[in-house]
């Protein structure tokens, strides 16, 4: 029976998809697989036994990565699933930083009582009067899921759209419409766009990428939307860059205490993949890839080790090998099996970084005795007979 923890509430349609040979234990001691959310793991104590982390989500800035790797858990997170729901809030972040439509909402809401409000309205309007996004050029920074159907959905609203991506993905790059204009310089981005949105993870290379000499460059009264991570923007440097006028708008799904309280920022609460049908998605695909990995040894959409797929063993028996990408461990691995007389049919292995998958398929069953003798292995981290 495989043991899976939930830290955070899932939903029931991704949960009801796990067989009878799964069950749901309250405690992640002795558990195979966790399923989590926003829950912090980076101070607790990962049990031997667990195998496999799925981020029901795209940002795994809550797990501790590379500790992971070192103990052979494959942590997994779920990029796309939420996308549709992002996509739907930056249109709103977009009409938001646009037109005052919080400054108007908030007069009639304060006035609400007095029977004189419709005649007001014809005055008090013009103090919330706003722009059109029709003409106005939009950078996307990062044509990710989300990314990608933002500049197609900007696009189709009349925005001249420039899309950023050095390291699109091919896929990334067939959805794209003909029309977003792909910029191979994000300093462009900053020159030519009136809006901008982020939209890549938080890597040390991405960190406060908005600063203050990217400010410097943009347009005045520049609007910039940030429903990706907090730390992409230096809070201190967008302050005062929102008070000399040189962003009239900034628009963050990040609240904190630096900028929540500043004119002209609009913070919401982290509501960017908050919806039920972002949070089924999240779950169903985060349940499937943990039921892959369990049950055949594959891996995909992991943050920490290479995709990874043999489809199903016809074979004997499945071995799975977490491991350093280092020279020569093929040949290790294919030495123990020499030495038993085991026939291997197949065999897929792929390096990420610093880390490397295996999966070798093979014609008798694997003994205790094997595993073990993997194991002891220079640089082999985890096996798994599947």
């Amino acid at each position: 029976m495989t043991k899976v923890n939930c830290l955070n509430p899932i939903a029931a349609c991704g949960l009801d998809l796990f067989s009878d040979h799964y069950e749901l234990v309250e405690s992640m001691e002795n558990a195979d697989a966790v399923l989590v959310r926003s829950a912090s793991m980076h101070e607790m104590e990962l049990p031997e036994s667990l195998t496999a982390i799925a981020r029901a989500g795209a940002g795994v800035n809550n797990i501790p990565l590379e500790e992971c790797a070192k103990k052979g858990i494959v942590v997994f997170n779920t990029p796309g699933a939420n996308a549709n729901g992002v996509k739907e809030i930056v249109i709103a972040g977009l009409l938001l930083a646009s037109r005052d439509l919080i400054g108007g909402y908030n007069w009639v809401k304060e006035n609400a009582s007095d029977p004189d409000i419709a005649k007001k309205v014809e005055k008090q309007k013009k103090n919330y009067a706003g722009n059109e996004i029709q003409g106005k050029k939009l950078g996307v920074i990062g044509l990710g899921a989300i990314g990608a159907k933002v500049a197609n959905i900007a696009f189709r609203l009349g925005m001249d759209v420039y899309g950023y991506d050095p390291f699109v993905s091919v896929d990334a790059a067939w959805s794209l419409s003909r029309h977003i204009k792909h910029i191979k310089n994000v300093e462009d981005i900053y020159k030519e766009c009136d809006y901008i949105t982020i939209h890549v993870p938080a890597l040390d290379s991405t960190k406060g990428m908005l600063n203050k000499e990217a400010f410097a460059m943009m347009k005045d009264g520049v609007r910039i939307l940030n429903f990706s991570r907090d730390t992409l923007v230096v809070d201190e440097e967008i302050k005062e860059a929102l008070a000399s006028g040189k962003v009239a708008k900034y628009v963050t799904d990040f609240p904190n205490p630096a900028i929540s309280e500043v004119e002209n920022v609009i913070t919401l609460p982290h509501l960017g993949a908050s919806t039920e049908e972002s949070e089924d998605n999240c779950a169903i695909m985060a349940v499937k890839q943990v039921s892959d990995f369990i049950e055949n040894g594959n891996i995909k959409n992991s943050v920490n080790y290479p995709a990874c797929d043999a489809g199903v063993c016809a074979t004997a028996a499945r071995v799975a090998i977490c491991h350093k990408n280092i020279p020569d461990m093929l040949t290790r691995f294919t030495g123990v099996f020499a030495k038993k007389s085991i026939n291997i049919a197949n065999m897929v292995s792929k390096s990420k970084g610093d880390w490397a998958y295996t999966i070798l398929d093979v014609e008798s069953l694997v003994d205790e005795d094997s595993r073990a003798e993997l194991e002891t292995v220079d640089g082999v981290v985890k096996v798994r007979i599947v």
